[in-house]
């Protein structure tokens, strides 16, 4: 009986996708799943849901199990074989809320920020250091243990963990599993299901920015035929009313003027580059449809439609049928428990995979998962343009990480000046007073830097 310890369980929406696919494959559905969670009231809307889940729908097979808070810690992970991460550190009030409003103060403006940017690079500092405590508990108790990554900053937490400490990690998001069937859709194409299964596609780079480098489908390079559809596209957009605009703009314009396709949505690689959010251009936000402060508006919508979905369902007390989720967690737990071979696309060291990145950058590639583990892939050399704009993130990636685990205050500066959007907008004493009111700020979520 495989034991799955899931850290930040209060993300029940995330955690019902995952446990719910391990309900669904043979090799998991009788799993002892370990719940930790900092949060006692989201632990126990965690364990009802999971609970009905495992009654109604998988007869009752799971091994459930509750953890609350740091000293239980842990006896969640203790002799797991999986621990699988979606903790966020500081939650929406009062951490995200800093990410945002401070940068305002100095007209520098976010959609998403918890991947790259200022807000990125300060999600990072607090996360890291509760990332390396697991770890220390993981090589302590649990020393086997495969750790399942799905927390953003996704490099930056990855790479510190593999960096930092001796624990199996991999970074997984679903950006790679769905960047076909969104380009497909963006340009108005067929994207069924039949369809994608004709098509065979290759993916590589860094985690929201990998690039689609080969599309085929039958064996016919389909990028000729998808670049005329974007360029005829951009021009109907872009001359549309905001109203009628596409979500999509930035990854079409993006593919158009280097040649391939991002893994991430528009609204977040709109700010991993200088071109898009600009004081001195603010024509701009409505010309590409860019989002501003997205993810608080997120945050807040999803916390209310939680509330009332819980509530309907302790009302009903039955739980919808589940389908499997695109998520890659429980193909790597199964293919490890089997020995069933199984590929994703996952982030890990680079370590040569694609030579004209830095060795120690984590790139998101094609792996190949067994009961040895998980293995990335050469990919080989990424166009040269399509490495460029990898490096302008990675920049920032290695030097947030130096930061976190040396606790060196000038990386934290050296991070933020690197960062194209921050580095667009602001001059570096800005930059400096910025960062110095985000760590004060913080307070005791982070660590004293020096």
């Amino acid at each position: 009986m495989p034991k799955i310890t899931f850290m930040g369980a209060g993300s029940t929406v995330f955690v019902r996708h995952i446990i719910g696919d391990c309900m669904l494959t043979e090799s998991l559905r009788d799993s002892h799943i370990a719940l930790y969670d900092i949060s006692a009231e989201r632990l126990k809307e965690s364990e009802f849901i999971l609970g009905a889940m495992n009654r109604q729908l998988n007869g009752g097979k799971l091994k459930i199990t509750t953890h609350l808070g740091p000293r239980s810690r842990k006896a969640a992970l203790k002799g797991a074989d999986f621990v699988v991460n979606a903790i966020q550190v500081g939650g929406y009030e009062p951490s995200t809320v800093i990410d945002f409003e401070i940068p305002k103060k100095y007209g520098l403006r976010q959609t998403i920020a918890d991947t790259l940017g200022i807000g990125g690079i300060f999600r990072a500092l607090r996360t890291i250091p509760v990332m390396l405590d697991f770890a220390r508990d993981i090589e302590e108790v649990a020393p086997d243990a495969w750790f399942l990554n799905y927390t953003n900053p996704m490099a930056m937490l990855t790479g510190a963990m593999l960096r930092g400490t001796g624990v199996k990690t991999v970074g997984l998001c679903h950006s790679v599993q769905v960047c076909v069937k969104s380009l497909l859709e963006s340009l108005g194409m067929d994207a069924s299901p039949e369809r994608l299964a004709r098509i065979r596609s290759r993916i590589a780079g860094i985690n929201h920015m990998a690039w689609l480098l080969d599309i085929t489908e039958n064996g016919r390079d389909l990028y000729p035929e998808l670049r005329n559809a974007g360029e005829r596209k951009l021009k109907t957009w872009i001359k549309a009313k905001k109203e009628d605009k596409h979500r999509n703009m930035i990854r079409v314009a993006m593919m158009k003027h280097f040649g391939y396709y991002v893994t991430e949505s528009s609204e977040h690689n709109a700010e991993y580059a200088p071109f898009w959010i600009k004081k001195s251009y603010p024509e701009l936000i409505d010309r590409w449809n860019i989002p501003l402060d997205e993810y608080p508006r997120r945050c807040v919508s999803q916390i209310e439609g939680w509330k009332k979905e819980y509530a309907q369902l302790k009302k009903d007390s039955v739980m919808p049928a589940q389908e499997r989720s695109c998520e890659y967690g429980t193909g790597i737990m199964n293919a490890i428990v089997t020995g069933t071979p199984y590929q994703i696309g996952g982030n890990v060291l680079n370590r040569g995979l694609i030579p004209n990145l830095p060795a120690e950058a984590v790139v998101e590639v094609p792996c190949l998962v067994d009961g040895s583990g998980v293995q990335g892939t050469y990919v080989g050399e990424l166009p040269t343009q399509c490495a460029a704009m990898n490096m302008t993130n990675i920049n920032v990636q290695l030097l947030t990480i130096e930061a976190a685990l040396t606790l060196n205050r000038d990386r934290i500066y050296q991070a933020a000046m690197l960062d194209p959007h921050t580095a667009a907008e602001l001059s570096i004493d800005d930059i400096v007073r910025m960062c110095d009111d985000l760590i004060a700020a913080h307070g005791d979520m982070l660590p004293k830097y020096i």
